[in-house]
């Protein structure tokens, strides 16, 4: 995961105009080896990107709330055009840390309340084999078992941005051993966090409890305390959504810069002096290009505002495994037929199985989704 370092370090030097200071004791102090900023990211920062990116959630009582909810994804789309104008992922570090405890503030309450509906009720709802063939068919919940694999996918595949979080962490130390005990310290939590959350969610409501216990309004009271909840929710997904589009703007704009060279569109920085703070560089490419990546994912939002069957099919993509898998053998030279390489394909068919079976859950959702649900019409 760290083993890239060597090649990071001896890239070709950066060409500067020449009325920069190159003093290389002066240089050494802002920028790394090649030539970009210098990098300043720890284990804690790099925590706080993995559980943003990982972290998912799971807006009253006798009198039910009909409400439309494109005004409030109209306004969440503003402020990712706002946001998606931070000029790279180096600078999300504040927002991922920002986004880091609006999640452990929602779960907490979330656990909290399952807690105490669970003493409320004297007794734990629910079975181990999960939802009764009285509630939904046995084909439902065939579908829904399926769909739920799609969700835990998705709930830990953050392997996209993993490099570009990588590139954000300081050495010495390793960014191996730095990206290792982050990764060990933001899967442990957040699976804890999950397992407590579903654990303690079902127990308290059994064969009723909402896909979303927050905002699938599984909990009525204190309203006070499920608002400061949901506004969490709100605050995390804004950070999520910046720390897995930022590494995707990256590419877009890199790939268009070695295209167009010459063109000021894409290339010219404009600065644009702001009173008490520092001059702000403005892409007019990163502008615009950014600015209409956000209208559409709203819009795709709009027309399918359904969460869970969405994100189980997004969890549902054999690569992000089967990649790794391949790029482990070739790095580590592990012989064809040898127990490990075995091991290591057979990991990666378990895998394979797991998706076709998500994937199937997942479109049998959609299409159920579907049937009830008016693009640009939807309340809840």
């Amino acid at each position: 995961m760290g083993e890239n370092t060597a090649t990071k370090n001896h890239l070709p030097p950066q060409a500067f105009s020449v009325s920069v200071d190159t003093d290389p004791q002066r240089d050494s102090k802002w920028f790394d080896d090649d030539g970009r900023p210098k990098r300043t990211g720890n284990v804690w920062t790099a925590s706080a990107h993995i559980i943003t990116a990982v972290f998912g959630s799971g807006s009253g009582g006798k009198d039910p709330c009909r409400m439309n909810a494109n005004p409030y994804m109209i306004g969440f789309g503003i402020a990712e055009i706002i946001l998606s104008q931070i000029p790279g992922f180096h600078q999300l570090r504040w927002l991922s840390l920002v986004a880091a405890v609006m999640s452990f503030t929602y779960s907490t309450v979330v656990l909290g309340l399952g807690i105490g509906k669970v003493i409320e009720n004297k007794r734990v709802r629910g079975s181990l084999t999960g939802i009764s063939t009285g509630t939904v068919t046995q084909t439902q919940k065939i579908w829904r078992s399926f769909q739920a694999l799609g969700d835990v996918a998705f709930a830990h595949s953050y392997s996209m941005i993993l490099i570009e979080i990588q590139d954000t962490v300081k050495a010495p130390p390793s960014e191996a051993k730095t990206m290792k005990k982050a990764t060990l310290i933001s899967v442990a939590v957040t699976t804890l966090f999950y397992m407590f959350c579903g654990c303690f969610g079902y127990a308290a409501f059994g064969d009723m409890s909402p896909v979303n216990l927050l905002t699938g309004f599984g909990f009525y009271n204190p309203y006070w305390l499920l608002d400061i909840a949901n506004t969490a929710i709100v605050i995390h997904h804004v950070g999520a959504y910046q720390v897995y589009c930022q590494p995707f703007f990256a590419f877009i704009e890199k790939e268009a810069a070695l295209r167009f060279p010459d063109s000021d569109f894409v290339t010219k920085d404009t600065k644009i002096s702001i009173p008490g703070l520092r001059p702000l560089n403005i892409n007019l490419f990163r502008m615009v290009g950014r600015t209409i990546f956000v209208v559409i994912t709203t819009v795709i939002s709009m027309l399918l505002p359904f969460f869970s069957d969405i994100v189980g099919l997004l969890g549902a993509w054999p690569l992000t495994v089967y990649f790794s898998v391949e790029m482990y053998i070739s790095q580590k030279k592990i012989p064809k037929w040898s127990t490990r390489w075995l091991c290591l394909q057979i990991l990666s068919v378990a895998c394979l199985i797991i998706t076709v079976a998500a994937l199937a859950g997942t479109i049998a959702g959609v299409i159920v989704d579907v049937k009830t649900i008016k693009p640009f019409k939807t309340s809840y």
